[in-house]
């Protein structure tokens, strides 16, 4: 009788630091939202205090992603099980895609961090998860050096600027290209490969529950929130 892949294993503290970039995530929309509907003022696109840590929590949520490939190569994963995954993500990139043309028609998202995701777990499971560690993080700081160091205008469209080597950032609501962010989830990938046991121990619970199900939280807290400040934006006129 043939023994199913075992399933990859949970490890509580990556799952509550991916639950720390969740709320982190959620605080920095709710600000935007904020921002949008005009309760505050602030400059998301080029104020530092915003877009560093924007920075930072695409950052995190890379590194996690790439930490659970690694745990999910390591468990034996099937290919079944990666791409019920994968169509999940990709098809939550897709509903962002249209949810953002409604909201925003000008910025749309076309590339996001969802979409991201999708393609460096494709990436990875295709062909770098084999990769020795020395060349995994070679490629990795390539990756994170290549759009300071090259970019061309024919990566200024929407049909190529997933890349990454754009001379100017697009014009959208959420950008996270293959390049430089695919060296982030190939350091998580490495880390996690190379020493799973920093993950296991005590973790804080909430945390590691909300980054088990960061995929379906990262899809319903926005239209929460937005419900939310428009509800109390009518109370406020009404």
């Amino acid at each position: 009788m043939t023994v199913p892949p075992a399933a990859p294993e949970r490890l509580d503290r990556l799952d509550a630091l991916r639950g720390l970039a969740i709320v982190w995530m959620a605080v920095f929309h709710f600000s935007f939202d904020l921002n949008h509907f005009g309760w505050i003022r602030q400059d998301f696109y080029r104020d530092p205090v915003w877009t560093w840590q924007r920075v930072c929590i695409v950052s995190l949520f890379l590194f996690c992603a790439g930490g659970g490939q690694a745990l999910a190569v390591m468990a034996g994963q099937g290919a079944q099980r990666f791409w019920r995954r994968w169509a999940q993500v990709a098809g939550c990139a897709l509903l962002v895609s249209a949810g953002s043309w409604f909201m925003f028609p000008n910025s749309w998202i076309s590339f996001g961090v969802l979409h991201g995701i999708a393609v460096m777990l494709l990436l990875l499971r295709l062909g770098l998860a084999r990769w020795p560690a020395g060349a995994l993080l070679t490629l990795a700081a390539l990756a994170l050096a290549a759009p300071h160091l090259v970019q061309h205008h024919f990566f200024d469209t929407r049909w190529t600027d997933w890349v990454g080597l754009v001379t100017h950032k697009p014009i959208t609501e959420d950008y996270v290209p293959v390049l430089p962010w695919l060296g982030m989830m190939l350091i998580g990938f490495v880390v996690t490969r190379a020493r799973p046991q920093w993950w296991r121990g005590a973790a804080p619970q909430p945390l590691a529950v909300l980054g088990r199900w960061s995929l379906s939280f990262y899809m319903v807290h926005q239209p929460v929130l937005i419900g939310l400040l428009l509800a109390a934006q009518w109370m406020r006129s009404s």
